[in-house]
């Protein structure tokens, strides 16, 4: 399998804590160029799904509302983009707050729902409370319908993937001989103080990590063709540099008020399997 040609590529709908359009622009050439199914199992926007360009694919994530907005798009984007346009023309202070507290009834409207609150919450932050609802403020941004949404494209490159909500372990231990495995987890790390972090800590423990590095390692074994990327800290380094290739890069921060702020971090890539 081949990537598809960059005017035929989609380009992701939603902005995403940690999302790896930064990978797939300045770092491409560490994806494989050929390969069976491409398999990811922790979704977020899909920014390297949607660049790769897969014929097939499986997807995942044990997100619900992440997977049901997927989902939606995938069988009617017609009615999502529908309903976004109305968000488009309700939307202020009054309105997002109520459909931030709203329960959506079919695919196509948590679809719709999703993307109008990435679109106009704080930063485009994900983030629930300990009852798993969405507590992110408003932010200043109002546009919800853009001009560079392919909503037709996404879904057609959607229907040849199976999605599904799942822990990511169950996921990888699907992937076969020269399938690529491309993992890319929240980041989190023993003893770290980092705010975010501690909320990701939440969503993904140290044991998950734990049990990721010893998943990835049997789909090594497997001869799965594996590219990951994870915290560059001394901690996860040490549960992957003896089994896997390990590599520095730099990236620029996208979650902080303003540009000036965002500062340039290390993240680790790890890899495996690519000749």
């Amino acid at each position: 399998m081949k990537p598809a040609e960059e005017n035929n590529r989609a380009t992701p709908f939603l902005k995403w804590a940690g999302g790896k359009r930064w990978l797939v622009r300045d770092h491409l050439y560490l994806t494989p160029s050929k390969f069976n199914r491409y398999i990811e199992p922790f979704l977020g926007s899909g920014a390297v799904y949607f660049h790769v360009d897969p014929s097939a694919a499986l997807l995942g994530d044990s997100n619900q509302s992440l997977i049901d907005a997927y989902r939606g798009l995938k069988r009617d984007y017609k009615k999502v983009l529908t309903l976004l346009r109305y968000h488009q023309r309700n939307h202020g202070d009054q309105y997002y707050y109520r459909m931030r507290e709203s329960i959506p009834t079919t695919l196509e409207m948590q679809a719709a729902r999703l993307i109008y609150l990435n679109r106009t919450c704080w930063n485009g932050l994900y983030r629930v409370n300990t009852n798993g609802q969405f507590n992110v403020l408003i932010g200043s941004k109002s546009s919800i319908v853009r001009e560079e949404d392919d909503f037709a494209a996404i879904a057609k490159k959607l229907k040849r993937a199976k999605i599904k909500c799942v822990d990511f372990e169950k996921l990888i231990d699907e992937a076969s001989k020269n399938d690529f495995l491309f993992v890319d987890p929240p980041y989190t790390v023993s003893h770290n103080q980092n705010a975010f972090i501690k909320y990701n800590e939440k969503l993904f423990s140290w044991n998950d990590q734990l049990r990721l590095a010893k998943a990835m390692l049997r789909a090594k074994k497997r001869g799965v063709k594996i590219l990951g990327t994870n915290a560059y800290h001394k901690g996860v380094i040490d549960l992957y540099e003896e089994d896997f290739r390990i590599r520095k890069v730099e990236r620029k921060s996208v979650i902080s008020c303003t540009n000036d702020s965002r500062k340039d971090y290390a993240e680790l890539v790890i890899s495996a399997n690519m000749k």
